[in-house]
């Protein structure tokens, strides 16, 4: 009589979790198609995308659900009551943007695409000045100065190349970061290279002496 006491009693229990189960999955499902989302990925204006970018969706003036980006610069934000959203952007280094009246529908998640680009905010800035020469010390202009980022385990990624100006000036922005950067100057095949290490906002100069001659320019006969 108490075993079969006891086998109701546990037949009871098993029949109540399945229900219960069964009932918190018919919930995830209508909750699931009452609700829409979002995602997309926020870069900044090099293409690259930007980990760690807070996300926000807002929707009357109140702030419904944030996300932070992954490394790649992705982000998903989910559950959301169908209803037109602005959605804030905001990351370490760069100026704050918002887009307005986002449509969410439900059982819908909205692709906003990869154009989501964040400005670098000019007062959290890391500027590096660089100065290219000639042996004789005078600005080199035109010559080709490959940027990179020198990684914590000696490998490098690259930034950007760009050319020396007509004074022989290369200048990088970048938002505010703890880094080292590799410039590479290279003109009429001779190069040379100097590395700066940035600890904040600031601003940070460096010169590349190349070994090379001074062109002379044509005297006239005239």
């Amino acid at each position: 009589m108490f075993i079969a006491t006891y086998l109701n009693l546990r037949t009871t229990a098993v029949i109540a979790a399945v229900l219960l189960f069964s009932a918190f999955g018919t919930l995830l499902t209508a909750n699931a198609q009452t609700t829409g989302g979002l995602k997309g990925k926020v870069k900044n204006m090099e293409g690259g995308g930007i980990a760690e970018a807070t996300v926000t969706a807002r929707l009357n003036g109140k702030d419904i659900r944030t996300v932070t980006s992954n490394n790649r610069g992705d982000f998903t934000l989910d559950g959301l009551e169908s209803g037109l959203y602005n959605v804030l952007f905001d990351a370490k280094g760069y100026a704050a943007a918002v887009k307005y009246n986002v449509e969410v529908k439900p059982g819908k998640t909205r692709d906003m695409g990869s154009g989501l680009i964040l400005m670098v905010d000019r007062g959290m800035q890391v500027i590096i000045e660089g100065s290219v020469y000639y042996k004789d010390g005078t600005s080199l202009s035109g010559a080709e100065v490959k940027i990179e980022r020198v990684n914590s385990d000696g490998s490098t990624s690259k930034v950007r190349t760009m050319y020396a100006s007509e004074s022989g000036e290369v200048v990088l922005r970048q938002p505010e970061t703890k880094a080292k950067f590799r410039f590479t100057a290279t003109h009429k095949g001779v190069t040379g290279t100097k590395e700066v290490e940035v600890e904040t906002a600031a601003r940070y100069r460096f010169s590349i002496i190349l070994d090379v001659e001074r062109e002379k320019k044509p005297t006239s006969n005239l």
